[in-house]
C-alpha cells in the first residue's frame, strides 16, 4: 500500500527542499519534467547511475511524501508524475528555479 500523498496545503517547504537537495532525486524530477508521467521502471532505467530497486523505492517515497510527485498504481507498475501545479501554488517559482539550476557542486 502506498503512503498517502500530502494535500496541497500540507506540503512543507523544508520537506520539498530536503527532497530536491539529493542529486538522485533531483535527476528523477528532471526526468519527469522533461518526459512527463513515467513508470518507476523507466525512470530508474533513465538515471545516469545504476541504483538498486530498494534504493529507488526509498527515493520515490521521499519525493511522494514531501509532495513533489504523484505516485499511482497502474497494473503491475506505479506511475510517477510531478505535482507541478501544487508546488506552483504553494511555492511560486521554486520548481522552475530548481530545474533551471545547472547542478554545479553535485
Amino acid at each position: 500500500m502506498l503512503s498517502q500523498h500530502p494535500l496541497r496545503e500540507q506540503i512543507r517547504l523544508e520537506s520539498v527542499l530536503t527532497a530536491l537537495g539529493n542529486s538522485i532525486r533531483l535527476e528523477i524530477v528532471r526526468i519527469l519534467d522533461e518526459e512527463g508521467e513515467r513508470s518507476c521502471g523507466t525512470v530508474g532505467a533513465s538515471l545516469r547511475t545504476e541504483i538498486s530497486k530498494s534504493t529507488l523505492t526509498h527515493h520515490w517515497r521521499v519525493l511522494r511524501d514531501s509532495g513533489v510527485i504523484w505516485q499511482r498504481p497502474a497494473g503491475r507498475e506505479n506511475l510517477l508524475s510531478l505535482r507541478r501545479e501544487d508546488l506552483a501554488v504553494r511555492f511560486p517559482g521554486l520548481l522552475e528555479a530548481v530545474l533551471r539550476s545547472d547542478g554545479a557542486g553535485q
